[in-house]
């Protein structure tokens, strides 16, 4: 089994790229399913599928080569399939307020439903060895990292506060409904909310799996694509996610002539060196512009051979892993791979078994085995590319 996330900036050709290494899974031998979570789809764009052809399997896999699948998620579909007494609540929750009744269920569709619902059949296809081959078209950078985080948060929602709500709810629920006139969730709500958790059980062991899982990020060479591409590769490394290449896509020819483009083309190969720079060992792929749009398959198997050029796409191309847990001296350490900060952007805090780490704008909590929680103190530093965090002692010794 073998699952290659695609992430970066809106616009920059995830799904061609994603596309293209499909179509060179496929042609490999592998059973290969592309699954976008963009919520502007345009796969069956990219493979130029007849109008209306596709909708048909609107949200579900349909095959467009032989061994290769593409699938587009509908989220009325997911909510009816997955968030019925979910979703249901939200709606009734809403209409409390005097809130329109249209309007209250567009409002139920509460950010990360399609995200989760992603998951599931990320999490299916691994059990049920639907696919030798997982390729994840993700939406634009902010939209992905939320996503990659999904599963931590709500492991951290089980464990901390499902349990207190649903006593809460069935004990003090009735009177302050009574009260403030309002709907209280009932056992179907968090019989519901306890079966999505349930169907997304292993997914985060194979999301952090390297031998299983990469990323691959898309990128072109402009400063402010570059500024996005670096927040999202600390952003994988903190969530445990390895990346295993940067794809530059893009890249004016090196013959061309036309002074229009001179000075472009002279910007990009310093923007190239750069992330050259900034992301080694990982290694940066280079891709060509094409001379006109790309899109269906004798397009995108020109583009495959573009960014492989003869390489294995299912390899995993660097072999570095973002997190790692080891003793030394009677002592644990934790190293989480963070390029691209200062010692003054972290912000570390433990409350009881959970760290928090605060970088800028993100925050990851971390629920640490016993082992590491019941560490007397805890200490950081910064050294390279790297965050070594130390555990010493016991709180009880």
């Amino acid at each position: 089994m073998r699952i290659i996330f695609f992430a970066g900036k809106g616009g920059v050709g995830k799904t061609s790229i994603a596309a293209a290494t499909g179509i060179k899974s496929s042609l490999m031998g592998y059973k290969t399913i592309i699954i976008s979570l963009d919520a502007a789809h345009s796969l069956s764009d990219i493979f130029d599928l007849g109008e209306g052809l596709f909708d048909y399997h609107k949200g579900k896999a349909f095959q467009v080569l032989d061994n290769l699948f593409i699938q587009e998620l509908d989220i009325q579909e997911e909510l009816e399939k997955n968030w019925g007494e979910i979703y249901k609540y939200f709606s009734s929750l809403l209409n409390t307020t005097g809130i329109d009744e249209i309007l209250a269920e567009e409002l139920s569709i509460i950010p990360g439903m399609e995200e989760v619902s992603l998951l599931f059949y990320i999490n299916r296809y691994v059990k049920e060895n639907t696919y030798d081959v997982i390729i994840l078209d993700c939406a634009p950078t902010g939209e992905a990292l939320r996503f990659i985080s999904i599963p931590t948060a709500l492991e951290w929602y089980m464990k901390k506060l499902f349990r207190m709500e649903k006593t809460l709810a069935k004990y003090v629920g009735p009177l302050a409904e009574r009260i403030y006139n309002i709907p209280v969730p009932g056992e179907r709500y968090f019989d519901a909310v306890a079966d999505l958790f349930g169907k997304l059980k292993g997914v985060d062991e194979v999301l952090v799996n390297p031998r299983i899982t990469t990323v691959r990020l898309v990128t072109n060479p402009e400063k402010i694509v570059l500024k996005e591409t670096q927040r999202a590769f600390m952003y994988f490394c903190l969530n445990r996610i390895s990346i295993d290449a940067i794809i530059m896509n893009r890249i004016l020819p090196e013959d061309i002539k036309d002074p229009y483009f001179l000075n472009w083309r002279k910007d990009q190969l310093s923007r190239m060196k750069e992330a050259e720079n900034l992301f080694s060992p990982v290694p940066v792929f280079r891709v060509k512009l094409f001379d006109g749009e790309i899109f269906g398959t004798d397009r995108l198997r020109q583009l495959s051979d573009e960014i492989y050029k003869g390489i294995d796409p299912l390899d995993r191309l660097y072999k570095d892993e973002p997190y790692k847990i080891i003793k030394e001296n009677g002592a644990y350490q934790m190293i989480i791979k963070l390029p691209f900060i200062t010692r003054e952007n972290v912000d570390l805090k433990r409350i009881s078994d959970e760290l928090i780490i605060r970088i800028g704008g993100m925050k990851r909590n971390i629920l640490l085995p016993r082992h590491l929680a019941d560490a007397k103190t805890i200490e950081a530093k910064y050294k390279g590319q790297d965050l070594f965090i130390s555990f010493k002692g016991e709180q009880n010794g």
